[in-house]
């Protein structure tokens, strides 16, 4: 009868009271998650979104980085000569150390060839099949020399593509007595011309430049100051039999 009694009491306290049961209910049953309310939780979600976009932004600006380990030197001739390109493209010979048309970026394209590009104009050097030294925005297979070193650390820079076709003779980049860049098939790897002393400036890393096809006609290009370069000599056809017989 006592528990009867009980029981009918507290069925009448709750009935009476419903909120005051909802609070005990609530204590007894905490809620297991953060105090943060639900404005910083949206914050919160707001900024791991912004973070996410924003590395994989990161992700995909993300640029090759320079691989290939060169040099930025001046080439200084065994004639007495500084190799410069100046704006226009012409390649020619000078004694002006101050001059600011003689740094080279020696980029290691190979093993033991190099790209030589002016790091005042970004034109590369190259040789076409008639010898002619020329200058391209492009870097193709006639962008590229062999560097090989001669005695008392001279250098020699020859093509990779052209050479003397009976004799096999290599054509190397040359200056003459007077200061005039001379055609690859005239210069021979014993004499000064072809004999240059990289002078170190500094170590730089480059990436590797994309090799694009030669073009179907290379003509020289603003290089008017060469040896064996008047009219009448582009003229003369037999001017390949004599320049072999020479070699």
């Amino acid at each position: 009868m006592a528990a009867l009694a009980s029981s009918l009491i507290r069925q009448r306290r709750e009935v009476k009271d419903p909120q005051a049961n909802r609070q005990i209910a609530n204590k007894r049953k905490p809620c297991p998650k953060s105090n943060k309310s639900l404005c910083q939780k949206q914050i919160l979600i707001l900024i791991s979104k912004v973070r996410l976009c924003g590395s994989r932004g990161r992700k995909m600006d993300k640029r090759p980085e320079p691989q290939l380990k060169g040099v930025v030197t001046r080439l200084y001739c065994r004639h007495g000569f500084y190799l410069q390109m100046l704006p226009d493209g012409t390649m020619e010979g000078t004694k002006d150390e101050g001059s600011s048309f003689l740094q080279f970026n020696l980029i290691p394209v190979g093993l033991r060839i190099v790209a030589i590009q002016s790091t005042k104009t970004g034109l590369y050097m190259a040789m076409n099949s008639e010898g002619y030294l020329y200058t391209s925005k492009l870097f193709t297979p006639e962008c590229k020399f062999k560097e090989c070193v001669f005695e008392n650390y001279y250098v020699t820079y020859s093509s990779i593509l052209y050479r003397q076709t009976q004799s096999g003779r290599a054509w190397y980049i040359g200056i003459n007595r007077d200061g005039l860049v001379m055609k690859g098939n005239r210069v021979k790897k014993t004499k000064g011309a072809a004999h240059f002393l990289p002078k170190l400036i500094e170590v730089a890393m480059y990436r590797e430049p994309s090799l694009h096809d030669v073009a179907v006609q290379s003509p020289p290009r603003k290089t008017p100051k060469t040896t064996s370069d008047s009219p009448a000599h582009k003229k003369d056809p037999p001017s390949k039999t004599k320049t072999t017989s020479t070699s």
